[in-house]
């Protein structure tokens, strides 16, 4: 019993902790939707390699 009441303080101290230091610039409302939301626009570094149309098949099986 004594183990989940050291956990709780522990637990507790932690998240306190991490809110004081955070001070306003914690966001706690959730998912945004509408004009709070904040989309930011994919890279075009993020879309997948693939190989290219044009490739022969062979190049891909010869190595």
């Amino acid at each position: 019993m004594w183990k989940i009441v050291v956990g709780f303080v522990l637990f507790a101290a932690l998240s306190m902790y991490v809110i004081i230091k955070a001070g306003d610039k914690a966001d706690m409302g959730g998912e945004k939707h509408g004009a709070d939301a904040v989309h930011a626009p994919e890279s075009a570094a993020s879309a997948p390699a693939t190989m290219p149309a044009s490739a022969p098949a062979s190049a891909a099986s010869a190595q």
